[in-house]
């Protein structure tokens, strides 16, 4: 006989919240490098960051901030305790919703996805542990991911009976084989941070205990650079994803040339030719 859904989303590593009271700040955001960098932490371990409605509004008070204070020049985005970064939707808060109410939180939870897609600034996640449904969704939805070697990523919604709603079925197939994408969301099993690395959904691996300074040590690359010229390449990447060649390369020049002209090129290149770092100024939004 086949295993009910529970037993093998158990399997997977799913597990009812520890008896702990909620935590009262449900996302933590911890600024640093001179307020350059923002680290975001899902913040509800005793459950597996689990999101609920609660901790779905408070990430996107904390993502609308970021994007409102022009010091902030990259984010990261990570999980709480020692198991996971975010096993997607909380499924014990979702048990006795209405129709009505499960329609409502899914809009806060498209909210939150379409903030962390629409950031200007650069934002990626190191992913501890693991990242399934909405997690997995949360992370595929930034930038690029960095993972532990104990991360695991998958889809495991079919197993209870839902179709994935939160842009695995968009985006897994430009991270993985197309094939390999659709048997994670068909099936619902996992795949492993190694082999995500090596399909390239996954920039890079790290021990554990190494992760969030790999994750620091990228962030303060990128803050270094001119943000002006971050966020103008980071919107010719994503604006350019998808069209016909000629129209990618002009939506490219469109922000090269808007580069060219802007007062961080000045800065560059003089810098550059007098041997020394530029130090560029925050951008004006």
């Amino acid at each position: 006989m086949a295993d009910n859904p529970q037993t093998r989303m158990r399997r997977l590593g799913y597990r009812p919240p520890a008896d702990e009271p909620e935590p009262d700040q449900l996302v933590l955001t911890e600024y640093v490098s001179g307020g350059r960098v923002a680290v975001i932490t899902l913040n509800r371990p005793h459950a597996d960051n689990a999101v609920t409605t609660a901790l779905a509004a408070q990430l996107i008070e904390v993502l609308e901030t970021i994007a409102a204070r022009p010091s902030v020049r990259v984010a990261i985005l990570t999980g709480a305790g020692v198991r996971a970064f975010s096993v997607g939707g909380d499924l014990y808060e979702r048990k006795e919703m209405t129709k009505e109410e499960w329609l409502r939180q899914r809009q806060v939870f498209d909210r939150v996805l379409y903030n962390l897609r629409q950031l200007r600034r650069p934002i990626f996640t190191a992913v501890n542990g693991m990242a399934y449904g909405g997690g997995c969704e949360m992370a595929i939805s930034t930038d690029f991911i960095i993972a532990s070697e104990d991360a695991l990523f998958g889809q495991p919604e079919a197993m209870v009976g839902l179709s994935a709603g939160g842009g695995s079925p968009v985006f897994l197939p430009r991270f993985l084989p197309p094939g390999m994408a659709m048997q994670m969301l068909m099936t619902g099993e996992p795949i492993t941070a190694q082999e995500a690395h090596r399909l390239g959904m996954v920039n890079s691996i790290h021990p554990r205990d190494e992760l969030m300074s790999a994750a620091l040590d990228i962030a303060e690359k990128i803050a270094d650079n001119s943000p002006t010229a971050v966020q103008a390449v980071k919107r010719a990447v994503q604006n350019g994803q998808g069209e016909p060649v000629e129209q990618a390369i002009a939506i490219m020049m469109d922000e090269h040339w808007r580069s060219v002209v802007h007062a961080d090129r000045v800065q560059g290149i003089l810098a550059f030719t007098n041997g020394e770092e530029p130090e560029y100024p925050d951008p004006e939004f």
